[in-house]
C-alpha cells in the first residue's frame, strides 16, 4: 500500500484546565465526605444500641445499609482523592479512573447490604418479635435529619460526577429509609402487628435496588470504556462532519477518563489539506462546551485512509 499523508493535532490543555466547570469534583467536598463519614458512624452506634434494645430489625437493618454506606463514602472519598493526582509516566491520564471503580464498588455495596437485610427480614416473618415502637420513632427521625443533612452535602456535584452522585444517592435513599421505619413504628404503635417491622425492611431493599440499579449500570458501563449516557455520539459526529473541509469522520472514539471527565479521538478525512491555524482549538472548545469532552485528539487525513485499508484487507476475512 502506498504511504498516506497525515497530521495528528493533540489539543493540548494544562493540567490546571482541568478543574474547570466540568474538570475534576472541587477539594472541598473532601469536608463533606469528612462530616458524612462522621454523622454516619455516631448514628450506626446509635441504632445498633436501640435496635437491640428495642428489638427492630427494621432499625438493625437500617444501621446495616449506614454502614454499607460508610463504607462507601470512604471508597468515593478515596476515589475522588485519588482522582486528584497529577498524569505520571505509568499512569498517562492520571488516577481519574479510581473514581469509576468507587462508583462501582459503591453500587456492589449496596447489592451486598440488599441480600444480608433480604435474609434477615424473611426470618423474622416467621416468628415476629415485640418491636418498642416509640424508641424506633426517635431513632429513625434522627436518621432521617442526619441522612437528608448529610445528602445536601453532595447536591450540587452530584450532576457532572457519577461519584459523587453515588454519595447523594445512598444518603437520599437513607433518609427515605429512615422515614420507612418512622412509619413503620407508627403503625405498630396504633396497631400491634410486630409483622410490619420486617414488612419495611423488605420495602427497603426494593427502594435500595431501585435507587441503585441506575448507578450499578453506568458505573459498569464507564468500567467498560462506554460512551458517557449523557453524551450522543451521533450528535458528535454530526458536528465533526459539519466541520469545513471535512469529506468523513472515522475511528470517532468517546470513553470515560473518571467520573467527571471525558476523552475522546477521531480522524477527520480533509482532502483539501490542513485548515491553519485555530482549527483544532475551535475542536477543542466546541467538543468541551457542547458535549463536555475534556481531552481530544483529531487525526486528520489528506485521503480516506480506513477505505484504502478496506479495500486491501476486508475481503480476506
Amino acid at each position: 500500500m502506498s504511504g498516506h499523508h497525515h497530521h495528528h493535532g493533540h489539543i493540548h490543555h494544562s493540567h490546571h484546565d482541568r478543574h474547570g466547570p466540568h474538570g475534576h469534583m472541587p477539594t472541598n467536598f473532601s469536608r463533606a465526605f469528612a462530616i458524612g463519614i462522621a454523622l454516619n458512624i455516631l448514628y450506626i452506634i446509635v441504632e445498633v444500641v436501640y435496635g437491640l434494645l428495642s428489638g427492630s430489625m427494621a432499625l438493625l437493618a437500617d444501621a446495616g445499609h449506614n454502614l454499607s454506606d460508610v463504607l462507601g463514602l470512604a471508597v468515593a472519598w478515596a476515589g475522588a482523592e485519588l482522582s486528584k493526582k497529577p498524569p505520571s509516566k505509568q499512569f498517562t491520564y492520571g488516577l481519574g479512573g479510581s473514581s469509576i471503580l468507587a462508583a462501582l464498588l459503591n453500587a456492589l455495596f449496596l447489592m451486598v447490604a440488599c441480600g444480608g437485610i433480604a435474609w434477615e427480614a424473611i426470618e423474622r416473618f416467621s416468628a415476629p418479635s415485640p418491636v418498642a415502637s416509640k424508641t424506633v420513632i426517635i431513632v429513625a427521625s434522627i436518621g432521617i435529619l442526619i441522612n437528608f443533612g448529610t445528602a445536601l452535602l453532595f447536591m450540587r456535584g452530584q450532576k457532572e460526577d457519577l461519584n459523587i452522585r453515588g454519595a447523594f444517592l445512598h444518603m437520599m435513599a437513607d433518609a427515605a429509609v429512615s422515614a420507612g421505619v418512622v412509619l413503620g413504628g407508627i403503625f405498630i404503635l396504633f396497631t400491634g402487628y410486630n409483622w410490619i417491622d420486617p414488612l419495611i425492611s423488605l420495602l427497603i431493599v426494593a427502594l435500595i435496588l431501585w435507587s441503585t440499579w441506575g448507578l450499578l449500570s453506568e458505573a459498569v458501563r464507564m468500567s467498560l470504556a462506554g460512551v458517557p449516557r449523557d453524551i450522543d455520539i451521533e450528535k458528535v459526529l454530526a458536528d465533526l462532519s459539519d466541520l469545513p473541509g471535512v469529506e468523513t469522520v472515522h475511528d470517532l472514539h468517546i470513553w470515560p477518563m473518571s467520573t467527571s471527565e471525558t476523552a475522546m479521538t477521531a480522524h477527520l478525512v480533509m482532502p483539501g489539506g490542513h485548515p491553519g491555524k485555530g482549527f483544532l482549538a475551535n475542536i477543542q472548545t466546541a467538543m468541551q462546551e457542547r458535549f463536555a469532552i475534556h481531552h481530544v485528539t483529531i487525526q486528520i487525513e489528506l485521503e480516506d485512509e480506513e477505505a484504502d485499508l478496506c479495500q486491501t484487507d476486508c475481503h480476506s476475512s
